[in-house]
């Protein structure tokens, strides 16, 4: 069945989203959790952990221990629009992020730290800033590096709400083992990139255009380092998808498309996605992702 538009006026909620990596026997892999089917967002689909910026990042931001100033933090993510307690939240929402979703806490302090420390602190319903305040954290912001940042149009077939999101790449925890944590997500998998976008070629899992796009991204990498060189090098791109219909199908068009605005490419990959059995495909065939 055909996915039906939806028209959201209201500006984009701002969130974060962690790409995950590591090296696995067959190369890259990432970290990918499925949301529970009864999620609002996304529900049933294998993304990146992550979601948006809740008031408790922005109330414990000023008294948050970050191992970067915060101006490294809003040059980093190159938005001259954007202010510094800004950033600051979004670096916060995706560390509270992983952690709630998968376990994993990108923080640190001296001495020994015991990731159930800060469960016990979450679990008495404290505000995880909180927490990381009483037990003196550090966020590892140094260990997130911004990738790209999509935000949703005002008019989608792919989702009810509008987000304008930051996906940040970091490595996986040495001692920290990701899982999801059967609530918001029921399934959780290593995967390389290729493999992730073969099973969703084949119809064996669901995932929405960004994550597809930025698989086929990282699909180009071999190593996690090689990834995040180019994170270093180049920054975060820009998406802004472009929905259409044509003759008859639906269809989102990237930067570089001829339908889009914006003629020069932000990304590899094809430049348009369209509705063909059931789920967005290119339009050119499985080789087209890695073209």
């Amino acid at each position: 069945m055909e996915p039906k538009p939806t028209h959201d006026p209201a500006l984009p909620t701002p969130a974060a989203t962690v790409v995950m990596l590591r090296d696995g026997a067959q190369g890259l892999e990432v970290f990918m959790i499925r949301r529970n089917e009864k999620s609002s967002v996304h529900g049933g689909a294998y993304v990146f952990p992550g979601g948006k910026v809740d008031p408790g990042d922005d109330a414990y931001r000023d008294g948050m221990q970050l191992d970067q100033p915060p101006a490294d933090l809003h040059r980093a993510l190159a938005d001259p629009a954007l202010d510094e307690a800004a950033a600051v939240s979004l670096y916060i929402a995706a560390v509270r992020e992983t952690f709630e979703e998968c376990g994993v806490l990108l923080a640190h302090r001296r001495g020994s730290l015991s990731v159930e420390d800060v469960y016990d602190g979450t679990s008495r319903g404290l505000p995880f800033g909180e927490v990381l305040q009483i037990l003196d954290l550090t966020v590892s912001t140094q260990s997130l590096l911004p990738w790209s940042r999509w935000i949703t149009p005002a008019t989608s077939f792919t989702s009810v709400r509008r987000f304008d999101t930051r996906f940040f790449v970091v490595s996986a925890r040495a001692g920290q083992e990701a899982q999801h944590d059967d609530f918001e997500a029921v399934d959780s998998v290593w995967t390389t990139p290729r493999g992730a976008l073969e099973k969703y070629w084949r119809g064996d899992i669901t995932m929405v255009p960004p994550q597809i796009m930025t698989l086929a991204h990282l699909a180009r990498h071999g190593h996690a380092e090689s990834v995040f060189a180019e994170a270093r090098a180049k920054g975060p791109y820009v998406v802004r998808p472009l929905p259409f219909e044509e003759e008859g199908l639906k269809a989102i068009a990237y930067p570089g498309d001829p339908k889009h605005s914006q003629t020069v490419p932000v990304m590899p990959g094809p430049s348009r996605l369209v509705w063909q059995d059931g789920r967005l495909l290119p339009a050119d065939g499985f080789d087209a992702l890695f073209a």
